[in-house]
């Protein structure tokens, strides 16, 4: 278990944690999150509080079995619907760059779900990557999963233009940024991108019309013909700040 505990009874945090597992026989590790997630890993400072003393636990979905580091490595279960949703939309025989992988959760729940020929799975966290690693091994998809360490943008531009049949981009920190190069690693600029954006909406506002909005002006300044063929939310991440993917189309250059 990983809690939130206001500033007002963190002097109360240990009774809470010990209450916390004697309730939940299941829990075995009660951490706080002691810090908001940051750097260029994107983790968060944690803070043990009972149970036994570690950061790393086996983590299970969709019938797929990963091992993580909380301490070391970003890692959300909120994406666990978002995850199947995508490989749900993988044709059989597609290549598949994850530019930002992390300990392969989607990389792997594609391969186990879907029928990609290649899923290219990169990550620049290096214990991101050792984790990932492990993760392809345990779900025996090594011949599906290639597991890549380094900046998704220098892979890409060393290796991997014209490849791809799908790009995902679960990073929202970096997708915009990094969307030239998802169009340039599509096989003939054709082919679908999925980035995922944090966005801050005024009341009213539509969070998934704005993000559209914004990834349609970077596009057109690369002379593609594409379509939004489908955006939603997928959570909110503060008040009124919320995770958007689109689902994005690419048919060749204009």
């Amino acid at each position: 278990a990983v809690i939130k505990i206001p500033d007002k009874l963190l002097h109360k945090r240990f009774e809470l944690a010990k209450a916390l597992l004697e309730s939940i026989p299941t829990i075995k590790v009660v951490l706080r999150k002691a810090s908001t997630i940051k750097g260029e890993y994107r983790l968060m400072d944690l803070e043990w509080l009972a149970g036994e003393e570690r950061f790393e636990t086996i983590y299970r979905e969709h019938g797929c079995t990963f091992k993580v580091d909380l301490s070391k490595v970003f890692f959300t279960p909120r994406l666990s619907g978002e995850r199947i949703r995508i490989a749900n939309l993988v044709r059989e025989g597609e290549v598949i760059i994850n530019m930002f992988a992390g300990i392969g959760t989607y990389s792997i729940i594609i391969a186990k779900h879907a029928k990609p020929r290649e899923v290219y799975s990169i990550d620049i966290n290096p214990d991101a990557f050792k984790l990932m690693k492990i993760n392809i091994k345990l779900n025996k998809v090594e011949d599906k999963v290639i597991p890549i360490l380094g900046d998704a943008r220098e892979v890409i531009v060393e290796k991997y233009f014209n490849t791809a049949d799908r790009v995902l981009m679960p990073l929202p920190e970096l997708s915009l940024k990094y969307i030239p190069y998802a169009v340039k690693s599509l096989k003939n600029a054709c082919g679908w991108i999925h980035p995922y954006e944090f966005i801050k909406v005024a009341k009213g506002e539509n969070p998934v019309e704005k993000v559209a909005k914004i990834y349609e002006k970077e596009l057109e300044k690369m002379d593609v013909k594409f379509s939004i063929v489908q955006g939603r939310k997928v959570g909110e991440v503060a008040p009124r700040k919320y995770r958007v993917v689109l689902d994005i189309k690419i048919e060749g250059y204009e």
